[in-house]
């Protein structure tokens, strides 16, 4: 009896490519990023996420997850934070992506999608508040007194009185509409990229 020959699978290089592809976007997209009204000036959006969520739907989540990573090794070597925030960022994006791709997979479709970045976009914002709190602003209080971090939360909001308070007023919904805004921008243009990146046109 002969044994038939094992199958090999083929190396991912298209999948690698258009990682490659769209973790320079995303890198260049984080540098890109601008101040939002009401919210303390160290709270910067940008839509770096975007071309991680789109891999994510279109090649999968850990595709998107090597996306988030990827940016923020490229910006490492711009970092004004030590790594602490590209560490912050790329802990906050994984889940996000992971999470909506994980989803999608489970459930192809636009309401796939959509309930998949829901879910990611909440738990990016509600894990927002354990990663500033317990990782980013420790580091920071290196540079910058807890006091003086405070006060920019309570130039806006006089009714903050911990860290706590500013991360759940401020923190959540801002980390929230940050991934919301990249869903919609991906819903917008996702019909029209998703053949290239998956090599069907």
């Amino acid at each position: 009896m002969t044994q038939k020959p094992e199958t090999v699978r083929p190396f991912p290089v298209r999948k690698l490519t258009m990682t490659a592809v769209m973790a320079a976007v995303a890198s260049v997209l984080m540098f890109l990023s601008f101040n939002v009204p009401l919210m303390p000036s160290f709270l910067k959006m940008d839509f770096s996420e975007l071309p991680a969520l789109i891999a994510s739907f279109a090649l999968g989540p850990w595709w998107g997850v090597l996306v988030c990573l990827v940016k923020n090794l490229v910006n490492l070597f711009f970092t004004t934070t030590g790594g602490v925030g590209e560490l912050s960022n790329f802990l906050l994006g994984a889940a996000f992506v992971g999470i909506a791709g994980l989803v999608y997979q489970k459930m192809q479709g636009r309401k796939g999608a959509l309930i998949g970045s829901l879910i990611g976009a909440a738990a990016m914002a509600v894990f927002s508040v354990f990663s500033n709190y317990y990782v980013v602003y420790p580091v920071y209080t290196a540079f910058m007194p807890m006091e003086a971090i405070l006060g920019m939360y309570q130039a806006i909001l006089p009714a903050v009185k911990n860290l706590w308070q500013a991360l759940i007023y401020f923190n959540v919904p801002f980390t929230f509409l940050k991934g919301m805004a990249n869903v919609i921008i991906t819903f917008l243009i996702y019909k029209r990229i998703s053949p290239l990146i998956k090599g069907k046109k």
